[in-house]
Formats: C-alpha cells, structure tokens, sequence
C-alpha cells in the first residue's frame, strides 16, 4: 500500500511515524507548520513534564527527528495548492490524518482507498481540540478512548472504523496520557492497514450522535483537569 501521513513535528507524531514506518513503510510525511495561535494563556506545567516523559519514554530507542523517518516535505498548511499537487503526484491508496488542522475535500478526496483520522477522544461526544482534557473537566473519564474514523467534509464526524480505551495503571499521572494514548493509536492503526491488506475494505459504523466542537482549553481549567485526574487514578 501507498501510505501518507500527514502531521506536525511533535515529539509523540515522531514516535507514531517511527512505529507506523517500521510496519507500513511510509511513501511520505506531510508537516504541517502553521497551526492556530490561541489568544489566552493555555501552558499548565504538566505539559512541560509531557514534553520530558516523551522523549524519555517514547522516543529512548530512537536517535533521530521525524524527519530522519522517511521522505518529509513541510507545509504552512495540508489545504495549500502546493500541499494538493504533491499528495496527489503520490497517488496514495491511504493517507493518514494525526494532529493537523482540519482538511478540505481536495485533500481528503486524492486517497484512493481511505483518508483516515486519528482523534484523541469519542468523537460522538467531543470534537475539535483538547478532547481528553475536555472530557476529564466533565469527570467523563469513560470517554478517554481513542478514534480511528474516516475524514468527511464536516470536523471529527466521519464514519467511525475502531475504538479503544484509554488503560491507565495506579500510579498514571496527567502528563503521561498522551504517550498512552499515542500508543493505542499506534495498535488501532496497525489493525486497520491490516485488515485493509488482508481484506481490501475497512467495516465501520455511522456516528450515532455529533459531539460538541471544542477549541483549546484555557489554563485555569487545565488545573482543575490535573487534581480531576489524580482523583480518578486514585480511585481505581
């Protein structure tokens, strides 16, 4: 299969692209470069000890950037002209969505067998950005799962492929989630460019509800989200 992964250069999507490209050797990476700037304070100090876990955890066996993975081109944008011509000069069957802005239908549509997206969250529930972070503000904690679906036309509401939880251990801590839940992406996606190698077609279901768009989460709320957390953690 021809796959294209379309991302930003962040310490967990160099771990899913190592670990993806170790599988499914990846035809190209897609950077995306410009993203969007909040316009209030969202740093909590948890994100810092993520950034460190990260590396330390994540990426311990791999000495190199993204960039070292497979070819990588950058982009301010997926939806540049620039950025269409080259994904549709790479003809490729599957084009994999991590962590980029959302796509217009002349990117989604260049894929000939799948354009597919990775969303940290129930997508039914919570749409857009920071969803597990959303979700435990909520004490929703059996929606920290992770989504494999299908990119459409609207944000986060194509049909869903795989689902999984989020397992945490006693001692989990806030910023040791994103690394768990880049792990299960991993696996989810393994499972479905298997079956489409096996099987040629991926089964998947109609979101039954469309879940709320929410944008970045401020940093007050962040604070509330890290005693929320412990408290869960400590309780199971």
């Amino acid at each position: 299969m021809r796959i294209v992964l379309l991302t930003t250069d962040t310490t967990h999507h160099t771990y899913f692209a190592w670990k993806l490209n170790e599988a499914f050797p990846l035809q190209s990476i897609f950077l995306e470069t410009k993203g969007i700037t909040p316009r209030f304070d969202t740093f909590h100090p948890f994100e810092s000890l993520r950034d460190v876990y990260e590396r330390e955890v994540l990426l311990k066996d791999f000495d190199g950037t993204i960039s070292d993975v497979t070819d990588t081109r950058n982009f301010e944008s997926m939806n540049d002209e620039k950025c269409v011509f080259a994904l549709q000069a790479l003809e490729p069957d599957v084009v994999i969505v991590f962590g980029t802005g959302k796509l217009y239908m002349p990117m989604i549509s260049v894929s000939s067998v799948a354009c597919l997206n990775l969303h940290g969250g129930n997508p039914e529930r919570y749409r857009g950005l920071d969803t597990h972070l959303w979700a435990i503000y909520h004490n929703d904690f059996h929606d920290l799962v992770t989504t494999i679906h299908h990119v459409d036309a609207d944000l986060d509401t194509g049909d869903i492929v795989l689902q999984s939880e989020l397992r945490f251990e006693p001692n989990t801590q806030l910023h040791q989630m994103r690394a768990i839940n880049t792990r299960v992406c991993v696996d989810l996606l393994l499972v479905a460019l298997y079956s489409l190698q096996s099987i040629g077609w991926l089964p998947s279901r109609k979101q039954v509800g469309r879940g709320r768009y929410y944008s970045f989460m401020p940093a007050v709320l962040k604070e509330d989200c890290v005693r929320k957390f412990d408290r869960y953690i400590s309780e199971l």
